[in-house]
């Protein structure tokens, strides 16, 4: 019998980018289903940066508009939900995400390959999944860029670790288009996401603000005291945030 498409939940448009309305449980459930289908699908962890970001560049732009699963990744985005009438259910932080999909793939006999970081930092964040999930296969670990220059041999090594599910750290967008871009080059992944700065997480390297400031969606705030080289990445948030209030249904 001809297995059914997955159906994702549908998506709201936040400023012309689709934010999908999911929970964590949900998109860790259609990730599941993502991957007992054949092809290639995409997770793009969106956020107010990505936004603000996507408006002056077309082709990051198509990249999330094209994304399999838009994950609602920043406390702006259920703001703005709220403010235009159509709420997000929650946010769903892809630097968790991480953590639940590692372990679905140490049940479900996915083989994992953690893309990107500082040299180094994939190899020790797959040691420590690794031990905080018995039975993980690590399909390989390396830092490399998304330069055009290196893409080919860098595909090859990917196709050649038969990897499954596919852990992409070089920074938005050039994660997302690095992603979207091989959809056709690489054979066996199954489903890859942009993880951005998560691997620095895993490892603590960076560290993640304390639950009640996550609570009180103050988490920008925390990253921003603690790395203020940050600050002008996070001018995007006032500006995102001026967008969506003057603009109540989030078209332009």
């Amino acid at each position: 019998m001809k297995q059914a498409p997955v159906k994702v939940p549908e998506s709201i448009e936040i400023l012309g980018i689709p934010v999908h309305k999911v929970t964590m449980n949900q998109s860790i459930s259609l990730a599941r289903q993502f991957m007992a289908e054949t092809g290639y699908r995409q997770i793009a962890t969106v956020n107010p940066e990505f936004i603000m970001a996507a408006r002056q560049d077309a082709q990051f732009m198509s990249v999330l508009r094209h994304a399999d699963l838009c994950i609602p990744d920043g406390i702006g985005l259920i703001y703005a939900s709220r403010w235009m009438g159509k709420p997000l259910p929650e946010r769903v932080a892809g630097s968790e995400l991480v953590y639940h999909l590692a372990e679905q793939a140490a049940q479900n006999g996915w083989r994992l390959f953690l893309l990107g970081a500082a040299p180094g930092v994939a190899e020790e964040a797959a040691a420590i999944f690794k031990t905080l999930y018995p039975g993980l296969a690590i399909a390989g670990t390396y830092a490399g860029s998304p330069a055009e220059a290196e893409n080919e041999a860098i595909v090859s090594l990917i196709n050649e670790s038969e990897a499954d599910l596919l852990f992409v750290a070089y920074g938005a967008p050039n994660q997302d288009k690095w992603i979207a871009r091989n959809r056709d080059a690489l054979t066996t992944v199954r489903l890859a996401m942009g993880v951005g700065g998560s691997l620095d997480f895993v490892t603590g390297r960076s560290l993640r603000a304390p639950e009640w400031v996550q609570n009180l969606g103050l988490e920008w705030l925390y990253r921003l005291l603690r790395e203020p080289w940050r600050w002008r990445r996070m001018l995007a948030l006032p500006q995102f945030a001026i967008r969506v209030l003057f603009n109540r249904r989030g078209v332009k």
